[in-house]
C-alpha cells in the first residue's frame, strides 16, 4: 500500500481528501513534520483559500516538498495546484513553488459570468497519455470552486476547462501534478483520478 503524505499547513478540506485518497487505496499520513513527508511515497497538496497565506503556511516546508518532487509524485489541489506554479497575481504578487511553470491569474470581469468559478464543468484532455488521466474519457465533468485560474503554457497542460476563457485545470511537470478542481468532490472522475495518483503516477 503507498503511503501518501497530504500536507497540513492550516489550509485545506483535509477530511475529504483524505477519505478520497483512502478510497483510492492509499496509506495516507497527516502532517506538516518534515521527516513523515519525506518517508511517504508520495505528496499532496491541498488547500482551500488565499495563495500569499497558504504559502506563508508552507514555508518551513517548502524546501523539502522542493526536493521530494525530483523523486516522488506531488499532487497539488486547488490552491495546492496554485501554489505549484510560479507566482500568483492574488492580492499582489507573491511567489509560489515554481515546480510548474506559469502565474496564478484573475478572472476578467465579464457580464453574465460569476466569480468565483463555482460548480460542474468540462476538463478537456490536452495530452491524454498521462498516467492521471488513465480510463478517462477526452472530456470529463468535475467540481470547481475557485476565483483565479492558472495560465500555463501547453506543454505543461494535461487538461483545459473553458470558464470566461480557457485556462490550466490539470498541469504537469516532472513528478508534479495539480488539479484546480476537486477530486474527493468530483464522484467517480475524481476517484479515479486519486486511484491514478495513487497507484500509476
Amino acid at each position: 500500500m503507498e503511503r501518501v503524505a497530504v500536507v497540513d499547513y492550516g489550509l485545506g478540506n483535509l477530511r475529504s481528501v483524505t477519505r478520497g485518497l483512502e478510497r483510492a487505496g492509499a496509506a495516507v499520513r497527516l502532517t506538516y513534520d518534515p521527516a513523515v513527508v519525506q518517508a511517504c511515497d508520495r505528496i499532496v497538496l491541498p488547500g482551500v483559500g488565499a495563495f500569499r497565506e497558504g504559502m506563508e503556511h508552507l514555508r518551513p516546508l517548502e524546501r523539502v516538498i522542493r526536493e521530494e518532487a525530483r523523486r516522488v509524485p506531488v499532487l497539488g489541489i486547488c490552491l495546492g495546484m496554485q501554489m505549484l506554479l510560479e507566482s500568483s497575481e492574488e492580492h499582489g504578487t507573491h511567489r509560489g513553488l515554481g515546480l510548474v511553470p506559469g502565474a496564478v491569474r484573475s478572472f476578467p470581469r465579464v457580464r453574465g459570468f460569476k466569480v468565483p468559478h463555482m460548480g460542474w464543468n468540462t476538463i478537456r484532455a490536452e495530452q491524454p497519455g498521462d498516467p492521471l488521466l488513465d480510463g478517462l474519457g477526452e472530456e470529463e465533468y468535475v467540481y470547481f470552486v475557485h476565483s483565479y485560474y492558472a495560465d500555463t503554457g501547453m506543454a505543461d497542460r494535461l487538461c483545459s476547462t473553458e470558464y470566461i476563457l480557457p485556462f490550466a485545470s490539470v498541469v504537469r511537470r516532472g513528478n508534479a501534478r495539480g488539479v484546480q478542481f476537486h477530486p474527493e468532490k468530483s464522484g467517480g472522475v475524481g476517484l479515479r483520478i486519486l486511484e491514478n495518483f495513487t497507484e500509476r503516477c
